[in-house]
């Protein structure tokens, strides 16, 4: 096998820190593109002319095209340019956004969605990659600190910054699509500018195709499925036994393929490593505790607590707030003192605890008692997200960085696709039954058909009930979902604390290239 690679090069800590900037913006504007939708999603369907199910796929496209395509882009990091890929994925962000922006119909706004989507999961799948390749785990832990802290601003801040833009009668909701392409493109500049890591050329290697696309068509099918079920079918019913049974089947034949490949899209060997299994299981869990439950806090501000979109959007910053300051401080402790096991079980243990606080709530909860069970929870997740790919990246081949590191985003966004899926079926069918426990026939009222009442337009008396319904059917997804914040403490409690490697991502290969590996 001929494998060649270039001298690795050495950053000054200039280099270093302006490359990271450059990552975090692309990861930010990545991240805001699946959140900064959600307040302005009446204003498009309604200017656009779609209907009702339109909603969910104006999210669902972006977010089915982002976590397919995440394990093919961690391949491909391990094969090809790193830096050229991760301007490739930015620059179809960039194209993504402009279609949608200019978006004159909604099945072009939803072709567009799937455009940012594959530029979103190459981003987000390759920052991380990328920073593990230039800076030892050892010193690896304020970084992801950081990364942690802008992954969680922008999935939190999005409905604020949509909320803003909708409301602004000057700009308008396709701003929402436009504000990212700035950023973007200074992103691509400071990458050009500061980025300088070796190609590892690998002449017999070659890309497992067939591997790729029955991962991605076996995960898109069961997405398909969980957004769906429950709104345009039931849950127990011949389309899902038909999806599930068709997407599993995709699955065991990709598991088949990915075990005999030359060069498999995710090796299966990684999961040997008991530090990549819990890990994996753990970002799983996360995605859904954090993706399922968050999600519908802004409705529960607009239709509970009567607030308009921008102020329910700043209603989320004590969720970001939570999660920026246990992220960085996290970071900086584990940088100095190369222990990380504790905050993850920290982290566990906050989680659990802000799900089961925001199982509490009603509709005559104060701002800040809410306030204060969602730092509690942004707590959690701060401590958990970056430091679980920490934790698995400092425990396996440097040849095997990019498949780990994909893989553990990967199961994160599916986790967060499926919990906002069933956790919305869930609050869906809640908010149903009250309703005609409270109304009778006159159910409608709540919107019937999934429609989100306008109570703007309601009497004050039936506004009352409705904020009690839709407070009861939240905090109920928050109950429910706190057994999965339980089951990722769990995990994080098995996982084997191992000292931090001291030798960047890049020389550890150059390392294991030469011993023969």
């Amino acid at each position: 096998m001929s494998i060649e690679a270039e001298p690795t090069p050495v950053h000054s800590k200039r280099e270093v820190v302006q490359a990271m900037w450059g990552l975090m913006l692309g990861m930010f504007v990545a991240i805001l593109a699946g959140t900064v939708v959600s307040n302005a999603l009446p204003r498009i369907v309604a200017e656009l002319k779609g209907s009702q199910s339109i909603f969910a796929w104006i999210v669902t496209a972006e977010l089915l095209a982002m976590t397919a395509t995440v394990p093919l882009w961690g391949k491909l990091a391990d094969l090809y340019s790193r830096k050229l890929l991760i301007q490739a994925s930015l620059s179809l962000f960039v194209v993504g956004s402009l279609i949608a922006g200019f978006s004159q119909n909604v099945e072009m706004l939803i072709v567009s969605r799937v455009v940012q989507g594959l530029g979103a999961g190459g981003v987000t799948a390759l920052a991380t990659i990328v920073m593990a390749a230039m800076i030892p785990p050892r010193e690896l832990g304020k970084y992801s600190g950081m990364f942690g802290a802008v992954f969680g601003v922008g999935t939190v801040a999005g409905p604020l910054i949509g909320g803003v833009l909708v409301d602004t009668s000057w700009l308008g909701w396709r701003w929402c699509f436009f504000i990212g392409i700035p950023f973007t493109l200074a992103a691509i500049y400071m990458l050009q500018r500061t980025l300088r890591l070796p190609v590892v050329r690998n002449e017999k290697t070659k890309i497992d195709y067939l591997g790729a696309f029955l991962i991605v068509s076996g995960v898109s099918t069961l997405l398909i499925w969980s957004s769906l079920a429950g709104q345009k079918f039931e849950w127990a019913s011949g389309w899902t036994a038909g999806l599930v049974s068709l997407g599993v089947l995709l699955l065991v034949a990709a598991v088949r393929v990915e075990a005999t490949a030359h060069d498999p899209i995710v090796p299966l060997s990684i999961f040997r490593n008991r530090t990549v299994s819990l890990t994996t299981l753990a970002s799983a869990l996360v995605g859904i505790a954090m993706f399922g439950g968050t999600v519908f806090l802004s409705q529960y501000f607009q239709l509970s607590l009567g607030k308009t979109p921008t102020q329910a959007g700043l209603l989320g910053l004590p969720l970001i707030f939570g999660l920026l300051i246990s992220s960085t401080v996290a970071g900086q402790l584990i940088t100095k003192f190369g222990k990380w096991k504790a905050f993850l079980v920290a982290g566990g243990v906050f989680m659990v605890g802000g799900m089961l606080l925001l199982s509490t709530i009603t509709a005559q909860t104060t701002v800040f008692m809410v306030s204060v069970h969602m730092f509690v929870l942004g707590v959690g997740v701060g401590l958990m997200m970056q430091n679980l790919v920490l934790a698995a990246q400092n425990d396996v081949p440097a040849k095997d960085l990019g498949a780990t590191t994909s893989t553990l985003t990967f199961f994160r966004s599916l986790g967060g696709a499926i919990g906002v899926s069933a956790l919305g079926a869930v609050l869906a069918s809640k908010v149903s039954s009250l309703a005609a426990e409270k109304f009778g026939p006159m159910g409608g009222l709540t919107g019937g058909e999934g429609n989100v009442p306008d109570i703007s337009v309601l009497p004050p008396e039936i506004k009352a009930v409705i904020a009690d319904i839709y407070a009861t059917a939240t905090a109920e997804i928050f109950l429910v979902g706190a057994p999965f914040a339980v089951l990722a403490l769990l995990a994080v409690v098995f996982i084997k604390e191992k000292p931090l490697k001291e030798t960047s991502g890049d020389d550890r290969l150059a390392a294991e290239m030469a011993a023969g590996h």
